[in-house]
């Protein structure tokens, strides 16, 4: 069973690895839309370049998403060796990624907003959607976060043993 253990152990670190490569290419594309958003001989009008260094932020946002989904996956799987079994490494486990995803999504509804307002406004209600399920998202990582605490009130050593995990690691 250790051996099994530990090809899962492997490939989480190959989807880890796999995450920085992806975060490494979107941060090198994001910088090549820099270069071209601010570089003047281009001949870019000004909105052009502000839509190119938006396109930017998408990319650098993606890229930190990818980045943080990465290392929650090294510290969850790879380092602790936690297995998501209790509602506090349930809770835990899932609200690291659902910040990171409600906040790309929300930092992608204002890009969308900026970049569509002045070219295609048709499309708003698209962004809109996108803006609503990150509210709809926080509002029911809310929820689960208040009807779960009531189940680590029934086991207080688990919510101990991630404080001093988190001690130890920190």
């Amino acid at each position: 069973m250790k051996a099994f253990e530990q090809v899962f152990r492997a490939g989480h670190v190959v989807v880890i690895v796999c995450f920085v490569i992806c975060a490494a290419g979107l941060v090198a594309m994001a910088g090549y839309e820099l270069w071209h958003g601010f570089t003047p001989s281009i001949g870019q009008s000004t909105r052009d370049r502000f839509n190119t260094v938006l396109e930017a932020v998408g990319m650098l946002t993606v890229a930190l998403v990818t980045l943080e989904l990465g290392q929650t996956i090294f510290e969850e799987e790879v380092m602790r060796d936690v297995k998501v079994s209790g509602p506090t490494r349930v809770r835990r486990y899932l609200s690291r990624f659902f910040v990171v995803i409600v906040i790309a999504l929300a930092i992608e509804t204002l890009v969308s907003a900026f970049e569509l307002m002045h070219d295609d406004p048709a499309k708003l209600p698209y962004v809109a959607a996108i803006g609503g399920s990150a509210a709809m998202l926080l509002l029911a990582w809310g929820v689960f976060v208040r009807l779960n605490r009531s189940a680590e009130e029934l086991e207080p050593e688990a919510m101990e043993e991630a404080k001093r995990e988190d001690r130890e690691l920190g």
